[in-house]
């Protein structure tokens, strides 16, 4: 685009001139395409806005959309909360946050009070002043021998291939700065994870990318090898995603290059198609026996599994293995049928898998039941942006909470919806130079910084406006509503879930 950019405009200041020259053509009209010219070069130059810097003067247009008048835009664009999968208004907070400016909302709420997906927070009329220090946990059972200390807030999986590496780059620099970990996704560990020196959490898909051997299958040497580096803090088993539950991850071919094959042990350029199942283990039983062998092999690091709750029974199975065998993971990731950043057929992205609410009730109830819950850290994982919805997730059940879409807005994500296209407009989620190049690390690792910090301080705010002063502290009676979660467990869970969450 900037190539087109500088020879069109090029062309257009020799066309005009040769025009006035022999034409006699006014000076106008070369004086616009002159100030044109300087613009375009400026928003070239300009390191703050990937869109103006990836199409130089038609970005512009965007952002003359955006200060468009609220009622046009209402009836002929997108309100401020009828946005999918988030609104304008939760993106302008992302944004807010992580440019690090005022990030208050004028003359009150927008949202449907009486609507059914409504849920607040009931605050205390004893309501205390923030504590000015992040709560942590810490992760790690009695097997684990190398424990880790997790912000309330960090980066969901996403992978290199998925996002691009100056994405990747920036976002583990953030985390690095801000003191939170960064999950590489099921693509494997990157040179642009390592560059970035952040705490990783690497997860390990059912295609045992960075750690399979010539026939797909997990290869235990590579992985001890990979899971002892320094800058990989906890080990993640996918067992499935809220996007595409049951399915197994795409990389399209086009975002398939030689580097992102080499990490992935594969073949450039051809479409990777994760199985959708683990090939190591096939059981309640094998798959506890792969945690305590993982946890073995990485010396004793915090090794856990993600999933969108599916049949509840069989989770309920794995639990009471874990029970019979006396081993467990240190933590389970939780993931809702609404999240998910990764490219999915329709019918698995709108309906596999439970939501995230009705999910994470069910597990922290199961684990009460079979006096699990204590060893095992919940991570809830599912359109974690602001500070209500990481407060709301530790109420219903979770310890923290991992977030990819709202650093993917960190970083500049406009919501354009191409993600499985190669086209991203900001050069988040594409693997072409001529759009990864618009994305600067200097400047969006900042940005990524500035989102968690600001989101962790709103998270400190809220504790105190309910008279506690830890995480720990909250449960879901704090919640608005919480009686009706409560109701809904039990009308579908009634035999495993503990109504005293």
């Amino acid at each position: 685009m900037r190539t087109v950019f500088f020879t069109g405009a090029i062309s257009l200041i020799i066309i005009t001139g040769l025009s006035i020259y022999f034409f006699g053509l006014g000076y106008v009209f070369l004086i616009i395409l002159i100030l044109l010219f300087l613009v375009g070069l400026y928003d070239v130059i300009q390191k703050k806005h990937a869109i103006l810097k990836n199409f130089p003067i038609v970005g512009h247009f965007r952002y003359m959309f955006e200060a468009i008048s609220p009622e046009i835009q209402q009836y002929f664009i997108e309100s401020n909360t009828d946005g999918r999968p988030f609104s304008r208004n939760l993106r302008s907070l992302a944004y807010r946050r992580a440019k690090n400016v005022n990030d208050t909302h004028p003359f009150g709420t927008q949202r449907d009070l009486g609507g059914e997906e409504y849920m607040a927070l009931r605050h205390s009329i004893y309501a205390v002043k923030p504590v000015t220090e992040e709560p942590r946990v810490t992760i790690g059972c009695q097997d684990c021998k190398q424990p880790y200390s997790a912000s309330l807030l960090n980066i969901s999986a996403m992978s290199f291939g998925s996002l691009s590496s100056n994405a990747v780059l920036a976002l583990n620099k953030g985390a690095k700065k801000g003191g939170f970990y960064h999950n590489t996704g099921e693509g494997g560990i990157s040179n642009h994870h390592k560059e970035g020196e952040g705490d990783l959490v690497w997860q390990i898909g059912t295609g045992y990318f960075g750690c399979r051997n010539e026939e797909g299958n997990f290869d235990e040497k590579k992985f001890k090898e990979k899971s002892r580096w320094p800058q990989v803090k906890m080990i993640e088993i996918k067992l499935s995603q809220g996007a595409k539950p049951g399915h197994g991850g795409v990389l399209p071919g086009v975002k398939n290059t030689e580097e992102i094959a080499e990490i992935r042990g594969v073949k450039p350029g051809k479409t990777i198609l994760s199985p959708p199942s683990h090939t190591a283990f096939t059981n309640p039983k094998e798959l506890i026996a792969f945690i305590s062998k993982l946890r073995e092999l990485s010396g004793g690091k915090p090794v856990g599994f993600k999933l969108c709750v599916g049949r509840t029974e069989e989770f309920v199975n794995l639990c009471k293995e874990m029970v019979a065998q006396h081993v467990w993971p240190d933590f389970i990731t939780v993931d809702g049928a609404e999240g998910g950043t990764g490219a999915a057929p329709l019918e698995f992205s709108d309906s596999v898998g439970l939501p995230l609410e009705p999910a994470l009730i069910f597990v922290n109830g199961t684990l009460e039941k079979y006096h699990l819950r204590q060893h095992i850290r919940i991570i809830a994982s599912g359109k974690a942006l602001t500070a209500f919805s990481i407060i709301k997730n530790i109420a219903l059940g979770a310890d923290l909470c991992n977030s990819a879409r709202g650093f993917m807005f960190s970083l500049g994500c406009i919501q354009a919806l191409r993600c499985n296209t190669n086209e991203c407009p900001t050069g988040v989620a594409t693997q072409k130079e001529s759009l990864t190049r618009g994305l600067v690390v200097s400047d969006k690792s900042e940005r990524v910084y500035n989102f968690h910090k600001n989101t962790i301080h709103a998270v400190q705010e809220l504790l105190g406006a309910t008279g506690h002063t830890h995480t720990s502290e909250i449960s879901i009676h704090d919640l608005v509503k919480g009686d009706e979660m409560v109701k809904l467990a039990n009308r579908y869970f009634p035999d495993t879930v503990n109504t005293q969450v």
